[in-house]
């Protein structure tokens, strides 16, 4: 019994800490500038308020929204077809050095982003996609090495005899990639979706180096902006970080099962 008190004690310390700073982000951003001051950060505002949510949504918050949710369904869509042909290809069709390119391309997951950046930037400025959508999404919309190697992974864990029995009754490799390997690769395929759909959406580096303007400017990027003079005005940034904030609860209310399924098939903490 007083293993398990001190069990349920330390996951409920640590549920608190990793809840906290969410807690603080919907409690300032219900309070005014005078309660912000006035109150502890742990206190909700008496009385609550919702001005600074209107004063973001009148704004060109919206847009940046709408921006935000084009990329990431740009990008997720993207991933999931170009990702899917490349791992099949490198995990069922044989040509020739193709382990060897596989593992190349994989090696360029050892590459931290931030070195890449300026490279792909100058690659955008020399092709004339500074500040455009195609700058935006082409350097990451036709896959990525840890998206093929999770599905190249799960291809090769599938039996070869449902292939070579599809290959008997005259299925090409796009058949059987279509109709036997994708509704197998479900679980896989929600990982990659899944863990697409956060990282496009919690992006920042990069849209903030390619993007300048408000027709491609993202949410992340929009929350970086909101600054008064020379200072920052919290109300509003957590206002605008509470509006950021519910697609990926949402997300993760709807689809908890398929997060803890994608946890448990890559390792991810």
């Amino acid at each position: 019994m007083a293993k398990r008190i001190l069990v349920h004690t330390a996951l409920a310390i640590g549920a608190f800490v990793s809840v906290f700073p969410y807690l603080l982000v919907v409690l300032t951003a219900f309070k005014t500038q005078a309660q912000l001051s006035s109150t502890h950060p742990w206190l909700p505002g008496t009385p609550p308020t919702a001005d600074n949510l209107a004063e973001v949504f009148a704004g060109d918050f919206p847009r940046f929204l709408l921006n935000t949710a084009v990329m990431t369904a740009v990008l997720t869509a993207g991933q999931l077809v170009f990702t899917t042909f490349a791992a099949y290809a490198f995990a069922r069709l044989r040509f020739r050095g193709r382990d060897v390119l596989f593992w190349l391309f994989v090696a360029t997951m050892m590459v931290p982003s931030a070195v890449t950046m300026i490279p792909l930037f100058l690659i955008m400025r020399e092709l004339d996609l500074v500040n455009t959508w195609y700058g935006l999404l082409v350097p990451y919309v036709l896959g990525t090495p840890y998206g093929i190697f999770l599905m190249r992974q799960f291809f090769k864990s599938l039996p070869a005899g449902l292939e070579e029995a599809a290959r008997i009754d005259g299925a090409g490799a796009l058949t059987i990639l279509m109709r036997v390997m994708l509704p197998l690769c479900r679980p896989a395929l929600g990982t990659l979706a899944i863990i697409t759909v956060i990282s496009s959406w919690n992006s920042f580096l990069w849209p903030l180096i390619i993007t300048s303007g408000d027709d491609t400017k993202v949410i992340t990027v929009a929350l970086a902006t909101l600054k008064i003079g020379i200072g920052v005005d919290y109300n509003l940034m957590m206002a605008g970080s509470l509006i950021a904030l519910v697609p990926m609860v949402a997300v993760f209310i709807f689809f908890q099962r398929h997060i803890v399924r994608s946890v448990v098939l890559t390792g991810l903490k």
